[in-house]
Formats: structure tokens, sequence, C-alpha cells
């Protein structure tokens, strides 16, 4: 215990109780250590303030320039007080002098000794000995360990020159008069000059312009060039003409600019050996500087220079940032940027690393791009070059991402450095953003808008395979068009009423702001939509209350319209670019005799003009307030009566036990008829809870008892029925961050994966074609390169919870590569989905995976063809590639993706089709003026069949001026699913509904039964060629029949049907069969059934039975149709491997048909047979009214409306 006392220290006084509990009380050895002493030092410290130092070395050089200019202004003080006339013998002998004597014999004291008053030269001095220390102190701070390094440069030659003299005019007094060329301090000005811009950039953190340094430094060179000259002939020019300042001055400028008067000229050979020597310095030193200026002009063009500070604070400019422009690109962007007329003040500044394109550079030469659109040479994640942009100013930044690089993650990549780069930079700035892949998008989140191009452009064809041409709807809605492109003289009639209807796009106002809707406050939502639409033309779609941002896409009719409600509606141009024109109206009495006439609008013309007739031949835009009532006799009753049914998507739809648009049953009594179409209800006259069961089947309560025994019967036989339950629900595996959770038809048990792969048998499932399964609805397949995230929103709007389980279609895809097993894992929970492994050119691969059972083909582009050596090659194989399926399958509904959407004119593509033709020269013609939409006019365009993911880049820049666009395409697509809001859906029209007659009746019918609101018409024509276009093969038996005078093209009758005539459609068909083509190959085929019929009646064979079989054989293989060879090819290889040919089916032909979309049609447009309607139908787990005709079966057929009836509406 003594020894551990003895080894403890004694505590020191100075630590404290803290030190002693912390053990810091031991002696302690720390040194401290002081960092950058070098720096303390007198040269650093002077060196820190002269040189280092930015703020501190531009006052320096601020000061040593303002002492170079003070000297030179004293010296030509100095010159303005000297004369040299008193200096000599006489004042009138200069000019005796200089005429007398010889050029060479001059006085040297003129030149050597001028006369300089003593306050100036002490002004001159103290100038001078400043000067002097100011440099031997920079000599000093500079020194490096070479002298001469310092004491050679050129400055510091100069500075001894005009300073040391001085110096020396103080110790001797008799040089005080000594001449000392002061004047050569311009050239130490103009070199202070250039150090004082550098430390001014540093100083404030600014780049400036090379050029504005490069035109600096040009411009003082020849000031110093030309002031130089100036003193230097002046003053030895006083031992000759004795010139003055301004006479200098004068030849100078004479000499320079190559004039040579003469009047002016050097008189003793000094002055004419230094203009000599000046001429040659400025030969040497100005072209060198106008090269390096010239040089600079050129890279300031490719760079783009800067958008000033004081533009970007006076003008409005948005930023486009690309990493490669292209010009398809370039223009699609500037056409539908400025077609919004309150965009055409902002300017364009385009930020693209890359160097500008020669097709670029000539199209921002062009006068109507030229003042609006600024290229700027840089990348966004450069602070300068963001600078330069002015982004911090910009009113929004459009980052694009590059679809046509190799690897596209890292395009992405590349986008999502730019977003951050742009939001650290600019905070407050908008950002609407494109990325490619789906799994990106969480990154940039932040983002004020963002389009996935693969979400939008799965979910796109998937919609295109159950609602057709839903592609070209939505592209259509998001470009901006007048409805002018084909020109006023359009030949046919489908052009002219697809022209005029493919201009609406959808706009917004407020209910209480509005002429449109105003009225309607407190109404229902249908019965708002039903009477805009009745009276304006205008089609109400979706609302947006003011206390939340989600858009409800048609509410149904529960949803009470409230003043601060904004609507979205779809029309020609919004309400506050139109003009509103009455019709005088006169009352009308009813045929009862009611008093209460129906209001007619008058017309005063033959025919009653469409809604968007008046608007396409007005100027302004003009709505006629037309009334869409039908006072014919046949407008309160059918033309036939009975039980119609509908197709919805290409099944029959029952609402409340009945059809949809079925007819009413007329009264016991017959005194009193009851209205065809009942009215549609200001208010609902209550709400229940919605009657949708998630577990059950929507289509097995449509179906009633019988169809429930039914198909439960059918399922137990099929391996998806028995090996687990349907069930509805969300998907529980996503493939990515971001998706939105969507309620869909899901299995009960996830499905093996050895049972996805549908050309391969498992210990599950023995089957190894589509054949086997027993399908009862056809097939959908999706032909991609790889399995990518982007395919599950292709699989999500097909199994919807909306959609009943008997017309889902089973979905295969088609693939090149094995997909990885997390893409499996998110696509096993969903029923019917299939994969298989192949190509689409291989013809075996397209067999096995069921392509003579499928409905729809949707033929993706492959990424890996995106990069080719010509741009618009990218797409030759999968156009090839298509063209051969369509020679193959023609039956078979091909809907194909197309890099550039100027390829979409080799679809389907017929050598001596010339319609096809004249739609080319259609659309040079809309190329040249410059339209939005120049490949509209494509029949397969208009049709559906193909879609450019390019035309997704308008809806990104239309969301600057309309915010919601995307919002409305996500709930269209399905993307998004908004409680209460309502999703996109088809209807077909079939022979029983066509007792509705038009479209407005459609609506009301709609509206008042189901609450759906239309928005649309698919319309297919049957378009008759003549005989040199038409597809039937001529055999050489009929050769000589065929040699008839063909009908002109101009001249055939009946090419295309109105959409607005009442013509029957059985009169084109029948037009059709009378084509002499189409008799004589009937009459070709009754002869050769006969010549069959007659060889097997035979029953003697002779000796040369073999020999006239192999010849007949012969023959018939010779007469052979390119039709029949190719069927033959389809079955030989399905025989070998080991598929029934029974099903296939290869004479179909859907070349003589054209399809196109009506949006927005006018209430008055005949309704044709095979018309699809597009509906947005509202949301099933949404309130429904509390009716009797609800959604459940009713209890006779008089109660097969939803909506009792409260007015008089007719239509």
């Amino acid at each position: 215990m003594v020894e551990l006392e003895k080894e403890v220290l004694p505590l020191p006084p100075r630590y404290r109780f803290r030190d002693l509990l912390l053990g810091d009380w031991q002696t302690d050895d720390r040194v401290q250590v002081e960092f950058y002493v070098n720096e303390n030092t007198f040269k650093e410290r002077l060196k820190l303030f002269f040189i280092k130092n930015q703020r501190s070395s531009l006052r320096v050089r601020l000061f040593n320039f303002f002492l170079k200019v003070l000297s030179c202004l004293l010296y030509i003080v100095r010159v303005l007080l000297d004369d040299p006339r008193e200096e000599r013998d006489c004042p009138g002998c200069l000019r005796q002098n200089a005429s007398a004597h010889n050029r060479s014999h001059f006085d040297w004291s003129l030149i050597i000794w001028v006369n300089r008053p003593l306050p100036l030269w002490a002004l001159q001095v103290l100038v001078a000995f400043i000067s002097f220390s100011e440099t031997m102190l920079l000599v000093y701070l500079s020194y490096k360990g070479n002298v001469w390094e310092q004491v050679l440069r050129i400055p510091f030659v100069l500075e001894m020159i005009s300073a040391v003299p001085f110096v020396i005019t103080v110790i001797l007094p008799s040089l005080r008069n000594l001449f000392i060329p002061v004047f050569l301090n311009c050239w130490l000005a103009k070199h202070a000059l250039e150090n004082m811009i550098n430390d001014l950039h540093r100083a404030i953190q600014r780049t400036h312009s090379a050029m504005f340094n490069q035109v600096l430094i040009l411009i003082s060179t020849l000031l110093c060039l030309i002031f130089t000259c100036i003193c230097g002939i002046q003053h030895l020019e006083r031992a000759g003409n004795n010139l003055t300042l301004f006479d200098s001055l004068y030849f100078c400028v004479v000499t320079f600019s190559t004039v040579g008067f003469g009047d002016v000229t050097p008189q003793i050979w000094p002055s004419q050996l230094l203009v000599v020597i000046m001429i040659c310095v400025a030969l040497i030193v100005l072209p060198i500087q106008f090269e390096q200026l010239a040089f600079l002009w050129m890279e300031r063009q490719k760079s783009g220079g800067n958008y000033s500070r004081y533009r970007a604070q006076t003008e409005k400019h948005v930023v486009l940032c690309v990493s490669c422009l292209k010009i398809d690109l370039l223009m699609d962007f500037l056409n539908e940027f400025f077609a919004h007329p309150r965009l055409q003040d902002y300017y364009v500044v385009i930020l693209c690393p890359a160097e500008m394109d020669v097709q670029v550079r000539r199209v921002l030469h062009i006068p109507l791009w030229a003042q609006r659109v600024i290229y700027l040479q840089g990348s966004a994640l450069k602070d300068q070059d963001l600078m330069r942009a002015k982004m911090d100013d910009a009113e929004a930044c459009f980052i694009l991402s590059n679809r046509f690089e190799v690897d596209r993650f890292a395009a992405d990549h590349q986008t999502i450095l730019r977003a951050w780069a742009v939001k650290d930079f600019a905070p407050n700035c908008p950002l609407y953003v494109q990325i490619l892949k789906p799994e990106n998008k969480f990154h940039i989140k932040f983002a004020d808008h963002v389009v996935c191009e693969e979400e939008f452009k799965y979910a796109m064809l998937a919609l295109n395979c159950v609602c057709p041409a839903t592609s070209t709807l939505i592209t259509l809605l998001i470009h901006s068009s007048r409805g002018q492109e084909g020109g006023a003289g359009s030949v046919d009639q489908w052009q002219r009423t697809y022209r005029r209807c493919a201009a609406n796009e959808v706009h917004h106002i407020r209910l209480e702001e509005s002429k449109f809707f105003g009225e309607y406050q407190g109404k229902s939502f249908t019965f708002a939509s039903f009477h805009a639409h009745k009276k304006y033309g205008v089609c109400l779609i979706g609302v947006r209350r003011m206390d939340t941002a989600n858009i409800l896409l048609n509410p149904g009719p529960c949803h009470i319209m409230g003043a601060s409600d904004t609507c979205f509606y779809i029309n020609i141009s919004k309400e506050e670019n139109s003009a509103f024109v009455r019709g005088h109206r006169e009352p009308v009495r009813g045929p009862g005799g009611d008093s209460r006439g129906v209001p007619q609008t008058i017309y005063h013309g033959l025919t009653r003009l469409p809604v968007h007739s008046i608007i396409a031949s007005m100027g302004t835009v003009a709505i006629d307030l037309q009334d869409s009532s039908d006072s014919s006799p046949e407008g309160s009753g059918p033309p036939a009566l009975g039980s119609g049914t509908v197709s919805r998507s290409g099944s029959r739809t029952e609402v409340g036990g009945c059809n949809t648009l079925a007819l009413p049953a007329m009264s016991g009594s017959g005194e009193e008829r009851r209205h065809s179409i009942a009215p549609v209800l200001e208010v609902v006259d209550g709400v229940h809870s919605p009657t949708f069961d998630l577990l059950g089947d929507q289509s097995e309560d449509e179906g009633g008892e019988e169809g429930k025994e039914e198909e439960g019967g059918e399922q137990k036989g099929q391996w998806w029925g028995a090996h687990c339950e349907w069930v509805k629900g969300y998907p529980l595996n996503s493939p990515y961050i971001g998706s939105s959770p969507a309620l869909c038809h899901l299995l009960q048990e996830k499905m093996p994966f050895c049972c996805l792969r549908l050309d391969k048998a498992c210990h599950h499932m023995p089957y190894e074609d589509a054949r086997s399964y027993g399908f009862k609805n056809k097939l959908i397949i999706v032909s991609a390169e790889s399995a990518g995230n982007g395919l599950y929103n292709f699989i999500v709007p097909l199994r919807a919870y909306y959609r009943p389980r008997k017309e889902l279609n089973p979905i295969v895809l088609l693939l090149e590569n094995v997909p990885e097993a997390d893409f499996l894992e998110a696509i096993c929970w969903f029923p019917m989905v299939f994969y298989t492994v192949g190509s689409i050119d291989n013809l075996d691969s397209l067999l096995r995976c069921g392509v003579t059972f499928a409905d729809t083909m949707v033929v993706v582009d492959k990424e890996s063809s995106m990069i080719a050596e010509e741009d618009y090659m990218a797409d030759a194989k999968t156009i090839v590639n298509v063209q051969t399926l369509f020679r193959l399958f023609p039956a078979l509904s091909i809907i194909t993706e197309l890099t550039h959407p100027a390829n979409m004119r080799f679809m389907q593509f017929k050598v001596k089709d010339h319609y096809s033709l004249a739609l080319s020269k259609l659309e040079k013609k809309e190329r040249e003026r410059g339209s939005n939409l120049v490949f509209m006019f494509r029949l397969p365009f208009a049709a559906g069949k193909v879609f450019s993911v390019s035309m997704l880049d308008t809806l990104l820049y239309q969301s600057f001026v309309k915010d919601y666009m995307i919002s409305i395409t996500r709930l269209l697509l399905g993307l998004d699913s908004m409680p209460g809001s309502g999703f996109l859906c088809a209807m077909k029209i079939t022979e029983e509904d066509l007792w509705i007659r038009t479209y407005g009746r459609l609506y009301q019918k709609l509206c008042s039964s189901t609450g759906d609101i239309p928005i649309g018409i698919y319309r297919t024509e049957a378009h008759k060629l003549p005989v040199s276009e038409s597809q039937v093969s001529i055999t050489v038996e009929d050769y000589e029949d065929t040699r008839e005078p063909r009908e002109p093209l101009l001249c055939r009758s009946g090419l295309h049907r109105n959409s607005t005539s009442s013509e029957p459609p059985s009169s084109s068909s029948s037009q059709a069969m009378d084509h002499p083509l189409l008799r004589r190959k009937s009459m070709q085929w009754a002869r050769r059934l006969s010549r069959k019929g007659g060889r097997g009646s035979s029953g003697a064979k002779g000796v040369g039975s073999a020999a006239e079989r192999i010849s007949q054989q012969r023959l018939s293989l010779f007469r052979r149709s390119e039709r029949q060879e190719l069927n033959a090819l389809v079955r030989t290889r399905m025989k070998h491997l080991g598929l029934s040919p029974s099903g296939f089916n290869g004479m179909t032909d859907q070349g003589n048909r054209l399809s196109y979309i009506l949006i927005n049609p006018s209430p008055d447009t005949r309704l044709e047979l095979h018309d699809v309607v597009y509906l947005i139908r509202p949301d099933l787990l949404s309130p429904v009214p509390n009716q009797a005709g609800g959604r459940k079966p009713s209890a006779g057929p008089a109660e097969g409306h939803r909506f009792d009836t409260q007015d008089s509406t007719h239509l």
C-alpha cells in the first residue's frame, strides 16, 4: 500500500477537479504546431497583396493603368506647350532651312532636346518615380531565380526607357530638357488593361466571353499603334515640317487606311524610317490579332455565345437540355411550343454538349427561328454553361433523353445528372424531364413533370388491343392543330371529317367563369356533359375540385358541379378564344298540340351544318348554339323494336339485367308511346354503397345464374380453373419503384415459372402449343427484344379489375432473350400470361407462340436497332418483318412501333397503290406548310396500326401550357387509378343499335343509362380499289378475260362514304360484289370445282393416267397464286412442327378497308355499322345512384333505365 502511494505523482495546482476525474492531470508533452509559417514573411505578405489576392491585385493594376495613362496625357501637354521655332536663330528661318538644306542634313538638336517647363517636369518625374518603384517591386516579388527572365521582358524594357531617364534628370539637372519617349507608356497601359480584365473576371467569379477580351486587345493594339506613330512622327518632324499633333493624326489615319492623299508627308529620313517601321509592325501585329478574332468568332458560332443577363431579366425564355440534337426533335419541339398564342414572345435557349448539326444550323438560319432560338454548346453539369443559359431566370427547363443511345440506362443516368445539376443551380426553375426506363423514374420525383417513355408506350400499345387506335386518339389529343391539315379542297369526305375532328384538344376552365358550363352549377356531371355537348358541341370529360389536386375523369352522375370546380373538356379551341353566335329561334308546337314547342335552330340552307363545320369555315372560331333535337316523327320512337345488343371490347355488355342500348318495352294500352331514350337527370335522388364485389367477377353478375353455372362448368376442365382461384387485388411484386398501384385480376396462388413457358411442357402442364390450352378468346402476342420492366405496364391495363373475366385475352410474350427471374416473379400472379423464346423473323417461332390463334400482334421496336449508320434505317428490320407477317397472316391485326414517324409510309407497302401515292403527296404538302401532323393522313396511323414513341414528346411540351395533360393521359391509359375517376373503354355498334341513329342520341342514351361519356368514334369503311390495285391474284387461265379498259381512279363512284350520310351500308358491299374481276374469279373457281368433280367421277384409268396426273399437278403449281403459295408454306411448317393446320385460314384479306378516328363529332353525326365508340366509364367502385334500375338485375324490362324521367327531353 505504501509502494502504491509512492508511485502516485503529486497533483499540479493548476488542474481542476474535472481534470482529475478525466485523467488529464498527467504530464502534458503535447507541442503546438503552426502551419504555413512561410506566408508570414514580409515578401510573402507583399506578394499576397500585389499578386495573389485578386481584389488587391486588381486595385494595384488599376492604379498602374491610370498612372500610365496620366504619363501619356502629360506628354501630350508637353507637346502642346512646346514650340521648336523658339530655339532657332530667327523666327522665319524654318521653311528656308527646310527648303534649302538636303533631307539628309537637319538639326539633330531639335530631336534630342525639347522645351519642358519646370512644373511639368516635376509631375513627370513623380509619375516616373512611382512607376519605376512599382516595377522594381514587382520584379523582386516575381523573381524565381532567373534575373534575365525578368529583365528581358518587353514591359520591363519599356519601363526602363520611359522612367529611368527622369530619375537621372533629378541627379543631373542639365538633362532636364532631354527628350524621353514617354508615349511608349501606352503599351504599358495596354498590358495593364489586359491584366486588369483578367483580375476583374477572377474577382467577381464570372467567366466573360473570350470574344470580348480579344476585341478589347485588338482595339487597344490598334490605338497604341496609332498613338505611337502620331507621337513619333510629330517629334521627328520638329526638325522638318514641324507638324502638329492633329497633322500627325491626319497623316497616320490616311496612311493606315491606304488612302494616301500626299498632302502631308514626312520630310526627313528618321520620320520616314519610323513610318516604314510602323507599317511593318502593323502588317505583322494586326493580321495576327484579326486571325485570333476570326478564330474566336468561329468558335463562338459553334458554342453559341451567351444569353445576356439583361435579356433574361426583360424577356421570357425556356431552356432545352439535350445530349444530341436531331432535326426531327428540334422541329417537333419548336412547332408544338410556339403553336400556343401566349408563347409567341418566348425565346428558346438550347444547351447541348455536341456541335451544331448542319441541318440544325440551316434551320436556325431561317428568319422564323433565328430570332427565337439561341444555340449554346455546353453541358448542364457545368455551372458556367448554366450561367450562360441564364438557367436561374428561365421560365422552365426541358431535359430530354437520347433514345438513340446504345445503352438506354446510360442515357437515363445522364438525364438524372442533368436534372440534379439544374435543380442544384436553379432550385426554383420548373423541370420537365423525359426518362426512358421506368425503374429510373424515382430518381427524379422532384421534377414538376415527368414522362416515362416505356410506361406510356406499353400502356398505349396494350389499350390498342382492346380499344382500337388508342395511340392515334392520344396522339391527336396531345398535338396542337387547327383542323387545316390536308387543305380545304380534300377529295375524300373521310379526310375532311377526320381533319376537322383531329383539331380537338383538351382544355380547362373554371366553372363559375365558363359560359359552356356555368349554367350547370348544382347539376350532376352527366347532365352537364350531355347538355354542353348538345348545346355547344363540347365534351366535358373530367373535373377537379379546388381543395384537391386530383383530376377525376367522369366522376359519374353522383358528382355535383360546384362553382369552384375546374372543368376539363374536349373542343377545337378553348372557350376564351371562342365567339358565340346564336341562331334565330321560334317556338314549334309539338305533335300533340302542346304549346311547349321544342326550340329549333333555323339554318339558311338545304342542310344543317354541324358545329365543327362552322368552326372550320370561319376565320375566328365561332360556335353555333344549335339544338340537336330531332323534330321528325321518327324522333319519338325507334324504327324497329327488339332487344338490341352492344358489344364492348368485342363482347356484349349489359347493365341491370338488360342491354344498355336496348329499347324499353311499350305500354300495354298502346295509347301513349314511351320515349325511346330517357332524359338525363339534373340531380340523382340518392346514392348507396357500391355493389361491386372485389372477390367475385362482374361478368358473372351480368350473365345471371345460368351464365355462372355454364362458366363454372367450363372452367372445371381448364387447367387455370383447376389450378387456383381468381381474385381481384393489387399486384404483390412490382418490378420497379414508382409504379402506381392498380387493382387487377390476379391468381390466388402464383404460377410456377415452368408453367409460364408456353411452348414447353412441364410436370404441371403437358401442353406445348396454344391450341392445346383451349383458350376461349384469341391471343394477344407481344414481340419484344427482351423482357424489360416496361412490359409490366402492358399487362396491367389488360388485366384491370373493370374488364370482365370472359373478355380477357391470353397474353403471349415473344422474347428473343430468356427473361430474368425478377420479371417472371412480377408476371406470375397475372392469369393467362405466358412467354416464349423466339424471334419475329422466324416462322417457326411465330407458329409455336400461336400466331394462327391470335387476334392482335404487337411488334415493339428493338433497342439494338435504334442505332444505325443512317438514322432512318433504324426501322428497316422491323418494317420488313411486319410486311412478312402481313403477307403470311393477312387476318392478323398488327400494331407496330417505329422509331421514326416518317417510316410509317412503308407499313403494308404496295407498289401499285395509287391511293397511297396520293396520300404521300399530301404528306409532302403538309411538311412544306410546317404542319405538326404531317403523317396524320397515312392509313396505318389513322387506323392505329402504327405508333412512334417520338409522338410522346409533344406530351411533355404541352405540359408547359397545360400542366394537367400528363395526369389526364395517365388516367386514360390506366397508368394511374384515382378513386372516383373513370377509365377508357370501347363499345361496338351492331345492327340492333342503329335505331339510335345519331351520335347525340347515343350520348343521351349512355348518360341516362350507365353514366358513360362518349368522346369519339373509330370508324371503318370499305375502300374499293380499281382493278390494278386489287389484291385478287390473276392466273394464266383468265388472263385474256381481264384485258378490258380499266376504270379511272378519279371516276370511280362511292370510293369513301360520308360519315354523316344515311346511305345503307349494304350499298357499298353490293357494288363491291359487282366488280368484274371478282365475278370472273368466282367463275374460275366454279370451273375448277367442276373439273375436280369430273375427275372424281371417272372410274377408268388408262395407261397414261400417271403422266396426266403429273402434268395436271405441274399446271396447278404454275397457276397457283402467291396467296396460295404462302398458305401452303404456313401449313407445311405447321405440320413439320406437329401443329394442326385446321384452324389456319390465310385467305382473309383486310386490305380494302380504311379506318380513322372522329374525336368529339357533332351530335348529328350518323352512326354506322361496326362503329367503335370510345367511352369514359365511371369508376365501378364509386357510389351509384339509389335507383331501382341500378347495376343489380331489375324486376322488369320497363325498369331497364338507370335513372327516372323528370322532364320531357327529346332527341
